[in-house]
């Protein structure tokens, strides 16, 4: 989408993610660099195990786990708004541990943007993460790969085989531990060099295959 929030509901999702909850015993989770208030919004509150932020936020069997805002963001928040307000289209999102700068509207910017960044990350304790089109300063710490083996040591998930399907370059440590962990990774869309081991073209193959697993769990069920 234009903007990221203008993401929202979906009912096939949803009813995709009620069946596998369903079938794989609460053994779903959602890993993202979304906040957690938005994917509640996105998911309607249907999935319990959340990663959000990169990681930085993370919701499991014992709670939330909430790291602490890094006092650099204050400084890269007033420069990115600056940036932001010189060219139209550009997008600062604050999700209070990390700053998601969008240049999907305006692509020509690329550089620019990503330069603006990149200093600001050289000039702090900040991470620099490069996604879609998103240039990502964010509090140190966590990421996904690490909420995939966090999430591996508590129930429902303790035992399980690990399987992360991501399109974003960030879900490279996602796959990365996936496979370390016994399991693998899913890149979805145009191939690419990646960690993952298999690949799907788009958000209507995931569905398919999803679906596709989910009618052979029920015939074993059976």
């Amino acid at each position: 989408m234009p903007r990221p929030e203008q993401v929202g509901p979906d009912a096939r999702r949803a009813a995709l993610l009620d069946d596998l909850t369903q079938a794989l015993e609460g053994r779903v989770a959602v890993v993202s660099g979304r906040a957690l208030e938005d994917l509640d919004r996105i998911l309607e509150g249907r999935v319990t195990s959340l990663a959000a932020v990169h990681g930085l936020v993370r919701r499991g069997a014992h709670g939330v786990d909430r790291a602490k805002p890094h006092p650099d963001l204050d400084h890269a928040r007033d420069v990115l708004r600056d940036l932001a307000r010189s060219e139209k289209g550009l997008l600062l999102e604050d999700k209070g541990l990390s700053l998601a700068f969008h240049y999907r509207n305006v692509p020509s910017a690329a550089d620019a943007v990503i330069e603006a960044v990149e200093r600001l990350a050289q000039s702090s304790d900040l991470v620099l993460q490069l996604g879609d089109m998103v240039a990502e300063l964010r509090t140190p710490g966590q990421d996904k790969g690490k909420s995939v083996a966090a999430f591996l040591r508590e129930p429902p998930f303790s035992g399980a085989t690990p399987v992360f399907v991501g399109d974003d370059l960030t879900d490279e440590d996602g796959f990365a531990a996936a496979a370390r962990l016994g399991g693998y990774g899913v890149l979805v869309g145009p191939e690419r060099p990646t960690q993952a081991t298999y690949r799907l073209d788009d958000c209507d193959a995931v569905f398919g295959w999803l679906g596709a697993g989910l009618d052979a769990l029920g015939r074993s069920a059976a």
